[in-house]
């Protein structure tokens, strides 16, 4: 999990929250089940609260239309089409469609299928594991080798669901970053629950400061910090959602093959690349590769911390 590191403030509340932190303005809103962070370098208020209601407006939309616990969305016709195929606007398709890409460049390992798991697990930290009768009856609604994709259309077998969860997070913080930038010369950084994009070096060449949790001592320690001056984060690990089973940590992310945790994967593995989406990709790739996680992130080209 990434965070700006920044002297304690006022806890967040109803609608965006504003405060003068040293140099610049931290806004606060809750959004994507997430405390959402917008910083900006400046002295300007107004400026700054006008920057922060565009990002809170842009993230409450994208949570409106992707997120999976509603029934007033597209998602929702979708998982519960029947079987009917369901036309989707562009921007639905083209998280779809990067969704596609994923699963074939992951061998089946990103699947955005494997959200019915959920069902049956809940990461909460305590030591509830699922019988494996109920994860093989889940594992029967997985698989998006099984779905039709084509031409903006969708189709899945009765019972079947898509979850965007794994990628929505990560585009939303790179959608605020691209209207924050057409709004301000000034230097801002996005952090939605640990996904994060910065944009530029901050006023007298500094960069912004982003600590990434102990996942140990979560909220507690940082176990390093990154200088981050343009450039999207992200960090996949057991930190925040887990199981103890027979000694072992397991952590949230599933191996849609199994229905299980992924095993021997590392506490976390953190990305920087050019976009938040990016970064969030890659390291969730890593993660899912399990041991051999460092292995593929060494042929990516990109910057990672791996524990």
């Amino acid at each position: 999990m990434a965070r700006a590191i920044h002297p304690a403030a006022s806890p967040p509340r109803r609608g965006p929250a504003l405060d003068r932190i040293e140099d610049y303005f931290a806004g606060r809103f809750e959004a994507m089940a997430s405390p959402c962070t917008v910083l900006v370098d400046g002295d300007d208020r107004d400026e700054a609260a006008a920057l922060v209601e565009i990002a809170a407006r842009e993230a409450l939309r994208i949570e409106r239309k992707f997120s999976r616990y509603r029934t007033d969305n597209l998602i929702h016709e979708i998982n519960h089409a029947n079987g009917r195929p369901v036309e989707v606007d562009e921007e639905t398709a083209q998280l779809i469609s990067y969704a596609a890409t994923c699963w074939e460049m992951s061998a089946g390992l990103f699947d955005i299928t494997s959200g019915v798991l959920r069902r049956v697990w809940k990461f909460d930290g305590g030591s509830r594991v699922p019988g494996q009768k109920a994860v093989e009856a889940c594992l029967e609604r997985v698989g998006w080798g099984r779905v039709t994709w084509q031409d903006r259309t969708l189709s899945m077998p009765a019972g079947m669901e898509i979850d965007l969860g794994g990628i929505g997070k990560e585009y939303a913080v790179d959608r605020v970053a691209g209207l924050l930038a057409a709004q301000t010369a000034r230097s801002f950084l996005v952090n939605f629950g640990g996904d994060l994009f910065a944009g530029g070096l901050r006023r007298g060449h500094r960069t912004w400061g982003v600590g990434i949790d102990d996942p140990g001592r979560t909220g507690q320690a940082a176990l390093y910090r990154l200088d981050v001056a343009r450039a999207g984060l992200a960090t996949s690990g057991d930190s925040r959602r887990y199981v103890q089973w027979r000694g072992q940590r397991l952590g949230h992310i599933l191996n849609p093959k199994t229905g299980w945790p992924v095993a021997g994967a590392p506490r976390s593995v953190t990305v920087v690349a050019r976009t938040c989406l990016e970064a969030g990709t890659i390291s969730t790739l890593a993660y899912l590769q399990g041991p051999e996680a460092r292995i593929f992130l060494e042929q990516q080209g990109v910057q990672f911390w791996i524990l």
